[in-house]
């Protein structure tokens, strides 16, 4: 009987069994039909400006279908260069115009800008100045004495007007994103140690090479004690530019000289960890950063080598990389201009700051000044009086986002720290990167360089989706 009822069991059992495993083919069907891994997510900027940044309702989708269309393939076996992040300079003015909003505004800036909910843009990268730069209220540095007086102990060393503006947005901006990375340059060393006495121009005098080497050592270990861990530095900003407000002659020799017998034996000795990168000036000059590359007491010393655009080409960076390709390469600054339309620059700037960089061996990018008021302020006397920051906060704490906001966020919201820049192919005027997130997400971003609209198509692992972009403007996808 007991059989009996065994084989009852069995036999009524059988058409559930049977039900569910047709279900489960069902099931498993559609999900490779309709896999997450076919959809494509995509944000779009047009440059007249009636998008901005705006997910797109509906998702693209891998299929095996094909057409003539120009394609751009992306192939995640290739690899290159592995990002640390993007971002903007704080600035000292910067960060007293943020410091102007009212509490509950601040935190939710701070939220959008450095954050990683859905409404953030994920800011991952900031470079600041040591001491004054010229896009703040007055020039300083962490040591001024008096006319005729020296501190060569460097008894007087402070952090200034920083430790009230600065500093603390830091630590609210570090407590948002803990991983931030963060580099610091100067725009002139105290005035004692230069060769003209004043804030502008001039060199460093060769005799105060030991002291100014210490002086980074105390900047550096002042900031950890106030909880910023300083990643990297430049010795110098913009070293052959000697015309700004705050500003400092360096040439290459100087430079190599300085590094080599000073400024690195003092990390060394201090057991400061922090990179030195050279340079931090115009593409249009690789063989300054390749002189200092090539001096033998200053190689082991340096991390790699930083730039800006505002001469020369992008391609100079695979210049430098080339000929030390274990030496990293950084893309440092950019500005957005006062008299600039914000098609031009969006076009501009994401071609060669955002996507120029990246293909050329960058590990960052980076536009210029963060935050300004409406009247672009701050800025020193004779600094930069008509650059415009990403955000433009006025008097009455309105935020505007400026180009600047879109050209880095593009990136920054997509790309984190750790993802790994992978191969893809320019077709036709559609200026492309491809990149492969620590989450294992492929992000596409793209620029159509053209004067009409581009219909191309996306490739990977051998299948492609057919999408279009505005003449000018940007997207990036995301499967």
């Amino acid at each position: 009987m007991k059989k009996i009822n065994n084989t009852m069991q069995i036999l009524i059992l059988l058409p559930l069994i049977a039900m569910q495993i047709k279900c489960g083919s069902t099931k498993n069907a559609t999900t490779t039909t309709t896999s997450k891994t076919d959809k494509v997510e995509y944000w779009v900027t047009k440059s007249d400006q009636s998008v901005k940044l705006q997910k797109q309702a509906e998702a693209l989708v891998f299929t095996t279908a094909t057409n003539t269309n120009p394609t751009i393939e992306i192939d995640a076996s290739k690899k290159f260069q592995t990002i640390d992040g993007f971002g903007f300079s704080l600035t000292g003015g910067s960060a007293e115009t943020i410091n102007k909003l009212e509490k509950s505004k601040k935190a939710a800036l701070l939220q959008e800008l450095f954050g990683s909910k859905d409404n953030s843009v994920g800011i991952s990268y900031l470079r600041i100045s040591i001491g004054a730069s010229d896009l703040n209220t007055e020039v300083f540095s962490y040591d001024d004495m008096p006319a005729g007086k020296t501190d060569l102990q460097l008894e007087h060393f402070n952090l200034g007007p920083d430790a009230t503006a600065l500093v603390p947005l830091l630590r609210e901006i570090i407590a948002i994103n803990p991983g931030i990375k963060i580099m610091g340059s100067p725009w002139s060393p105290p005035v004692w140690m230069k060769d003209n006495g004043s804030t502008k121009g001039g060199s460093l005098q060769p005799q105060y090479y030991e002291v100014y080497a210490n002086y980074f050592v105390k900047y550096i270990q002042k900031m950890k004690e106030e909880g910023i861990i300083i990643d990297a530095i430049t010795p110098q900003n913009e070293p052959l530019h000697p015309g700004n407000n705050p500003s400092l002659l360096m040439l290459a020799e100087q430079q190599a000289d300085f590094i080599g017998n000073h400024l690195g034996p003092a990390f060394a000795k201090a057991k400061i960890k922090t990179k030195i990168v050279t340079y931090d000036h115009n593409c249009n000059k690789p063989e300054y950063p390749l002189t200092i590359l090539n001096d033998s007491k200053a190689l082991p010393f340096v991390d790699g080598s930083a730039f800006h655009l505002y001469e020369g080409d992008i391609s100079a960076l695979s210049t430098v990389h080339d000929a030390y390709p274990n030496k990293n390469i950084y893309f440092t600054e950019q500005y957005t201009g006062s008299g600039s339309s914000f098609e031009t620059d969006l076009k501009w700037n994401v071609k060669n700051v955002v996507i120029g960089s990246m293909r050329n061996w960058s590990k960052n990018a980076l536009s210029w000044g963060l935050a300004n008021d409406e009247f672009y302020k701050p800025f020193t006397p004779g600094g930069c009086s008509t650059c415009k920051g990403a955000l433009m906060i006025d008097k009455d704490g309105v935020i505007k986002r400026e180009v600047g906001y879109y050209i880095i966020a593009h990136a920054s919201k997509f790309v984190p720290e750790g993802s790994v820049r992978i191969a893809s192919n320019v077709s036709g005027n559609i200026h492309n990167v491809a990149f492969k997130t620590p989450k294992g997400n492929i992000v596409l971003i793209a620029e159509n360089d053209g004067e009409t609209v581009e219909t191309f198509n996306i490739k990977y692992n051998q299948k492609q989706t057919a999408t279009s972009l505005d003449a000018g403007s940007v997207a990036t996808y995301v499967w």
